[in-house]
C-alpha cells in the first residue's frame, strides 16, 4: 500500500472510531517503519519454538505479510504428535470462530448490492423472530416471566452480538429452554435453527449487552434468503473462488485428511492430550444439514492469509474485488456504543470495540499485560487458539495456526503479538490525552 493511501485509510479509521465514541488512535508503536525485520523474524522463531519446547502446544505455525509481501513464515512442532507428522505450511486446521469474519464478508457483499440495511428489523427477513419475548425471571411457581423486547432486534444486532440470544444451555433461566430446543444441532438446517431460536426467549433486550452467541449463524441464513443460494455455495462463489481459497471448506476430502492437524486438550496441569479424532473431526469429515456461519470451516495458513490480505488491501486481492474499501472500513469500525457496558469477556481482548464480525482496537494497550497491537487493527480468533489480525496502519496481516483447547490458556496470542511488535511501550502523556 502506498504511503499516501495508507494515511488515507488510517484517517478514515480514526474518523469511524471517533464517530462511535471510541478514543482516537495514538501513534502506533512503529508507524512508518518496517515491522518485520531480521530481528523480528528471529524473535518470532524463538517465541514459537519455546511454545513447543515447553509443552504449551504440540505444533504451531505463523505467516505474516507486510506491504503486500511475505515477511515471515515459520512452523514448529507437530501437527500430529502421535504420528510424528510435523507442522507444515499446508497443514489443515479447524478455524472454528475464524469462520465468522468470512460469513460477515459474504453478508456485506449483499449489503453492497442494496439487499438490506444494517438497521432493518431482523423480523423483516426472519419471520421466526416476529414475536420474540425476553426472559425477565420466574414467577412464584417457577414459570418464566416473558416480556416484549424494548426495541426490535436489527440486522446490526446480528453482526455485533447484541441480538439478545442466550449463549448456552447453562444460561440461568433460558438455558433449559435452549437445551430442549437444541437449535445448534448439526442435523438442523439454518432455517430450522432459526425456527428453534425464535421459540426460545431472548436472554436480554436487543442492543443492551454484548454476548457471543448464534447471531452469525443467522447471518448465514440471511445470506441464503437474500441471495437465493445455499450459504456454502454463495461463499464459494463470492469469497473463496475470487480469492483462490481452494482449501477452505467444511468437508475435508478423504485424500486431504492426512494433512489435518490433530486437536489437543491442555489440562490444568499443563499436559497435552489428543482429542479423539472421531470427536475432533466429526463435523469436517461428512456433510451435515447445518452449514453454520459461526464455525465449521477448515483452512490452511496460505488460504486464510489470502482472506486476510484481501482485507488489508481494502477488499481486493490480485485483481479480484470482493468488497469495496468503504465496506471494509464499515466492518472494521466499532458499532458498540458506550451505553453497551456489559460486554461479557470482550474486554479480555484489550482496548477494543466490536464491528461487523471483528473486534476493533480503539486504544493502545493500557499496560504490559494486555495483548499488544496497533490502534485501528481488526481481528478475531478461534476456539482452538488460532488468531488473525489486520493492521492497516502498517499494511500488515498476521495469521497464527495451532490446535489446542481450551482457548489460549498459555497466552500464546500475547506472546506472538509481542514477538511481532516488540516489547510493550507505554504511551506518552501526550498520546494518552
Amino acid at each position: 500500500m502506498r504511503p499516501t493511501l495508507r494515511r488515507t485509510v488510517t484517517c478514515a479509521l480514526i474518523a469511524c472510531a471517533c464517530s462511535r465514541g471510541g478514543a482516537p488512535p495514538v501513534d502506533a508503536p512503529s508507524r512508518g517503519a518496517r515491522i518485520v525485520t531480521a530481528a523480528t523474524r528471529a524473535r518470532i522463531d524463538s517465541t514459537l519454538r519455546r511454545l513447543v519446547d515447553d509443552g504449551s502446544v504440540a505444533g504451531v505455525s505463523a505467516l505474516v505479510y507486510e506491504n503486500n509481501a511475505e515477511a515471515y513464515f515459520g512452523a514448529f512442532g507437530m501437527a500430529d504428535r502421535e504420528a510424528r507428522r510435523p507442522m507444515t505450511r499446508d497443514a489443515i486446521v479447524q478455524i472454528f470462530s475464524m469462520t465468522k469474519p468470512i460469513t460477515g464478508v459474504a453478508l456485506m457483499s449483499l449489503y453492497e448490492q442494496g439487499k438490506f440495511q444494517l438497521d432493518d428489523p431482523a423480523a423483516k427477513y426472519f419471520p421466526e423472530f416476529a414475536n420474540l419475548r425476553v426472559y425477565a425471571g420466574a414467577d412464584a411457581s417457577g414459570a418464566p416471566i416473558l416480556v416484549p423486547p424494548r426495541r426490535a432486534m436489527t440486522v446490526r444486532d446480528l453482526t455485533r452480538h447484541t441480538a439478545g440470544f442466550a449463549t448456552g444451555g447453562d444460561n440461568p433461566g433460558v438455558g433449559p429452554l435452549l437445551r430442549a430446543a437444541d437449535p445448534g444441532n448439526r442435523s438442523n438446517t439454518l432455517a430450522q435453527m432459526a425456527a428453534k431460536l425464535g421459540a426460545v426467549p431472548l436472554w436480554f433486550h436487543p442492543g443492551e449487552k454484548w454476548e457471543y452467541g448464534p447471531s452469525v449463524d443467522m447471518q448465514a441464513l440471511l445470506v441464503e434468503r437474500l441471495s437465493g443460494q445455499p450459504f456454502d455455495r454463495y461463499v464459494n462463489e463470492h469469497v473463496f473462488a475470487p480469492l483462490r481459497m481452494r482449501e477452505t471448506r467444511y468437508v475435508v476430502p478423504e485424500g486431504d485428511r492426512p494433512r489435518l492437524a490433530a486437536l489437543y486438550n491442555r489440562s490444568d496441569a499443563g499436559v497435552l492430550a489428543r482429542v479423539n479424532d472421531s470427536n475432533a473431526f466429526a463435523f469436517n469429515t461428512r456433510r451435515w444439514p447445518l452449514t453454520p456461519g459461526s464455525y465449521g470451516f477448515t483452512s490452511t495458513l496460505d488460504d486464510y492469509m489470502r482472506f486476510a490480505r484481501m482485507l488489508v488491501n481494502r477488499g481486493t486481492l490480485d485483481g479480484a474485488r470482493v468488497l469495496r474499501p468503504e465496506t471494509v472500513r464499515l466492518m472494521a469500525t466499532s458499532h458498540l456504543s458506550d451505553s453497551i457496558t456489559q460486554r461479557s469477556w470482550l474486554p479480555s481482548k484489550g482496548q477494543v470495540g466490536f464491528g461487523i464480525d471483528f473486534a476493533v482496537r480503539l486504544r493502545p494497550p493500557a499496560n504490559a499485560q494486555e495483548n499488544n497491537g496497533v490502534v485501528g487493527e481488526f481481528f478475531w480468533d478461534g476456539a482452538a487458539s488460532t488468531l488473525f489480525w489486520i493492521d492497516p496502519v502498517n499494511d500488515l496481516a498476521a495469521v497464527l495456526f495451532v490446535q489446542v483447547v481450551p482457548f489460549d490458556r498459555v497466552r500464546l496470542h500475547k506472546s506472538f503479538r509481542d514477538a511481532v511488535y516488540g516489547a510493550y511501550r507505554a504511551p506518552s502523556a501526550a498520546t494518552r490525552n
